[in-house]
């Protein structure tokens, strides 16, 4: 039986696919689960028509992401932390320090998409941030303790 998926099933397929599958599997449980409809002529159509206009909305979502991630190529941040013994940092700093000073500098974006080793040190890293499904900017992040920002600063 020849179904369209409306959400992404694990080993079957992804959204909007037309995929063949067994009578019993569509009509008992992909179908009363809201998972997939029948693949009719008239529901392939609407299908078409919507991967259509599907691609020119993610085609300028794409571009807006390409300018968004060279945008935040350009970011460098400096972030303070606290010193310990031996030059250690007390804690980690995380990704959502890393979004924090993105958004004092007028970047929204959230902390689930910040891609950041465990930093428990001083120094100079990278942090990868999604910014559409395959498009990524990269973010230097300056790992300084917090007396010597206060003497930049100065």
């Amino acid at each position: 039986m020849e179904i369209i998926l409306k959400k992404d099933v694990q080993n079957l397929g992804y959204k909007n696919d037309i995929v063949n599958v067994k009578t019993g599997y569509a009509v008992n449980y992909l179908i009363p689960q809201g998972f997939a409809i029948l693949a009719t002529p008239s529901a392939k159509k609407v299908l078409a028509e919507n991967l259509r206009q599907q691609a020119h909305k993610e085609a300028k979502l794409i571009a807006d992401a390409e300018a968004l991630a060279a945008k935040l190529n350009a970011v460098e941040l400096t972030i303070a932390a606290k010193l310990g013994e031996k030059g250690k940092i007390y804690g980690s700093v995380t990704s959502a320090d890393v979004a924090a000073q993105l958004a004092a500098l007028g970047f929204e974006i959230d902390k689930k998409d910040i891609t950041l080793a465990t930093i428990k040190e001083l120094g100079t890293f990278e942090a990868k941030i999604r910014c559409y499904k395959s498009v990524a900017g990269t973010v230097k992040v300056n790992v300084v303790a917090e007396a010597a920002k206060e003497e930049a600063a100065e």
